[in-house]
């Protein structure tokens, strides 16, 4: 059975989506929607931006999804079929959409009141992240606890890697213990500590901009970032997704959760492969493909 899981910020790159884009011309009426939700041109900013732009906070978090969205519609096209959904992070609201707990037009609403919460929230920190490498999360847990200051994990991603955050002189502080311990630790290209309370200010200011979308009973299985596992409970999304900005990402629960539920196939749908990757690591004789381009896409029609 397929299980699609969406990709995350960070795996943005300029001209993502372009070429599938071309291939079904009739998907722009999408980008055309977003476009006027968010107030620009979100095509612009996919094809035309150069990376430092499309890193930022404000314009990846759309871009990705509306990547992903549109990977999804044209995998459909082309008899795509799943049972279950997941996402990393932003993600998940890609997830809402194929699950139908959000309509496009919702979802693009809820991200884009995110991404300026969560852009703003940064502005006004001196948060920094940082993957762990090559340690187990329960020795990272004792490291960051054992730090006289802010830094947590907050990134489950696999059995072997962990993203810290935190205020900036802690984390690096927690680098340099971890990597006594044989670790390798990457400084992560990000502008504050997503998923920390250093984002508190961001989920109260999302919440309140959300509070009145309608959400909906998924019609097929919807897995959280949260809870590590399926989610029952649909009865205060806009909680759980305010939580959700404050909240350590539980992936690799989730995707364990995922497999032992009886899906064997994971296909990740928006830009790069980057969930593919961990999804390997945790789960060794899973089946897993990306749709993120004509090749790509093509080796998931020829299976």
């Amino acid at each position: 059975m397929n299980a699609l899981i969406f990709s995350g910020q960070g795996s943005q790159y300029p001209g993502m989506g372009k070429e599938l884009l071309d291939l079904n011309p009739e998907f722009t009426s999408i980008y055309d929607m977003a476009s006027e939700i968010l107030g620009y041109n979100l095509s612009s900013i996919c094809f035309e931006s150069d990376e430092e732009t499309l890193s930022k906070t404000i314009y990846s978090q759309p871009a990705i999804m509306i990547t992903s969205i549109l990977c999804l519609e044209v995998a459909k096209k082309n008899n795509l079929t799943y049972n279950a959904v997941a996402g990393h992070s932003l993600g998940e609201f890609a997830a809402m959409v194929a699950a139908n707990i959000l309509s496009i037009e919702d979802a693009f609403m809820a991200i884009k009141s995110r991404a300026t919460a969560m852009d703003k929230a940064a502005s006004n920190s001196s948060g920094s992240m940082a993957a762990i490498l090559k340690l187990k999360s329960d020795v990272i847990e004792k490291v960051c606890e054992s730090i006289n200051g802010y830094v947590t994990p907050v990134n489950y991603n696999s059995p072997d890697q962990t993203v810290i955050a935190g205020e900036t002189e802690f984390v690096n502080e927690a680098v340099s213990e971890l990597k006594k311990l044989g670790a390798r630790a990457v400084v992560l290209k990000v502008s504050s500590a997503f998923h920390s309370n250093l984002m508190s200010s961001a989920a109260d200011e999302f919440y309140n901009s959300i509070k009145n979308l309608t959400f909906k009973t998924p019609t097929v299985k919807y897995y959280s970032n949260v809870t590590g596992a399926e989610l029952t409970d649909f009865s205060d999304m806009p909680s759980l997704l305010a939580k959700h900005i404050v909240s350590p990402v539980k992936f690799t629960d989730e995707i364990n959760s995922i497999y032992e539920s009886g899906f064997d196939t994971f296909i990740e749908l928006g830009p790069n492969k980057v969930l593919s990757g961990l999804v390997r690591k945790t789960i060794k004789t899973a089946t897993v493909l990306n749709i993120e381009n004509k090749e790509t896409l093509e080796n998931f029609i020829n299976l």
